[in-house]
């Protein structure tokens, strides 16, 4: 068990948890409590292809179905709407960790129908990450491989450009932004089913271009996973 890990566990027996979004007792082991808990916006009716919440269900989006993405399925069990966004946002911006945490476990309760051989997070740029501290999809993936028994490839997929940061660009912008801003590291063996994993899935972008490197790589299979999906992103 790492040090974050066992301080987690030693404050959980020492102080009952408390919901992160009213402050009321926490419910199931989370620090959430049942009202929030139920609150939290699930997205089970969804494009099996890109996650895009639906009004009712169908195998893939319109979208999907004229121009599919490099990928071959995506796992997203939240919209990114209230409150699920609040947690998101302490934990990217703020370096909550328990909220972090509560992400994590949140997550864990919908796993994926399909098991990949690995997880590969999608990286922050060196400056970016020195300006936040840490990088917020690496430690999700990092608590989520853990806990289904996966290798975390961590470090094969490098972002090599720094690059603006997506939720300021439409989406058109956005593929422009990260076309040709990732690469692989050197000589790292790679299996033939991945999951590729980011906090929010907004238009997908980042992740059709981490995608498109894995699949150059030799990967057979990329899914995408993802916290949350945005239902209207900018086109």
């Amino acid at each position: 068990m790492d040090r974050e890990s066992w301080l987690a566990r030693a404050g959980a027996l020492c102080l009952p948890p408390r919901c992160l979004l009213c402050g009321a007792p926490g419910t199931s082991g989370l620090d959430l409590c049942a009202g929030c808990l139920g609150d939290l916006p699930r997205n089970a009716c969804c494009c099996a292809r890109c996650a895009l919440p639906l009004a009712r269900p169908a195998a893939w989006c319109g979208r999907c179905q004229q121009k599919p993405p490099p990928w071959h399925a995506a796992w997203v069990p939240f919209r990114y709407a209230w409150p699920l966004d609040r947690l998101e946002t302490r934990y990217k911006f703020s370096a909550n960790l328990a909220a972090g945490r509560t992400l994590a476990a949140l997550w864990l309760q919908h796993p994926p129908p399909d098991m990949p051989r690995a997880v590969v997070p999608v990286p922050l740029h060196a400056a970016r990450l020195r300006r936040r501290g840490y990088d917020q999809a690496h430690q999700l993936a990092r608590r989520i491989a853990r806990s289904m028994h996966l290798p975390l490839l961590d470090g094969c997929l490098r972002r090599q450009r720094a690059t603006a940061a997506q939720s300021l660009l439409d989406a058109a912008t956005r593929r422009r932004n990260v076309r040709g801003a990732f690469r692989m590291r050197d000589h790292v063996s790679l299996p033939d089913h991945v999951a590729l994993f980011d906090d929010v899935l907004t238009t997908g972008a980042t992740l059709a271009e981490c995608t498109r490197v894995l699949r150059r790589a030799g990967v057979e299979r990329v899914d995408v996973w993802a916290m949350a999906r945005v239902a209207r992103p900018g086109r």
